[in-house]
Order: structure tokens, then sequence, then C-alpha cells
């Protein structure tokens, strides 16, 4: 009987790691195919944003096409197609035009 109370627990070990190396290879496979290529996006969504200038053609986030007029330091003033001007925020800024086209 303490054979088997013996072999339970040297196994019992065994179990408890399986499912910690699970855990972790799972979390590593997420955040390789997942978390990482999303902070690159975000990241060159920023950095888009920041050399936006006078004449670009922009989307926003509410999915307005528009030309950016003027560049200021938290805004943008763009003109949409029936040639009203905006005042927008940087981070209503979801791409470029052309990038659509070039993503399909």
């Amino acid at each position: 009987m303490n054979t088997h109370a013996l072999l339970l627990l040297q196994g019992g070990a065994s179990v408890l790691a399986s499912p910690l190396v699970m855990m972790a290879l799972i979390f590593g496979v997420f955040y390789f195919l997942i978390i990482r290529p999303q902070q690159k996006r975000q990241q060159a969504l920023r950095d888009m944003i920041a050399l936006l200038k006078a004449g670009d053609k922009v989307i926003t986030t509410g999915g307005i096409y528009a030309t950016v007029k003027q560049v200021k330091e938290k805004s943008l003033l763009v003109m949409s197609a029936d040639k009203s001007i905006l005042e927008i925020s940087r981070s209503a800024v979801a791409g470029m035009q052309g990038e659509e086209e070039a993503q399909k």
C-alpha cells in the first residue's frame, strides 16, 4: 500500500508540471501570433500619423475619406469630398487612402 501512495505522489508532480508547461506554451503562441503583430500594426499607425503632412489623403475611424489641409499639434484640418473643412483628432485617423488597395 505504501508503494502505491509513493507512486501517486511521484506521478502527481509530473501531472502538476504538465499543465503549467502547456499554459506557458499556449501563452507563447498567443503572444507571437496575436499580441506581437498587433503591437507592430499600432506602432506603424503611430509612425504614419506622426508623419502626416498637408495634401495626404486619409481615412478616419468614422469612415470619412479626406485630404489633410493643415497639421496642428493635437489635431488635423481635413477637407472631405463635399469641400467641408473638419477638425479631427490625430487619433481619429485610421490609415492612408492608398493602403486599403495594397492590403487586398
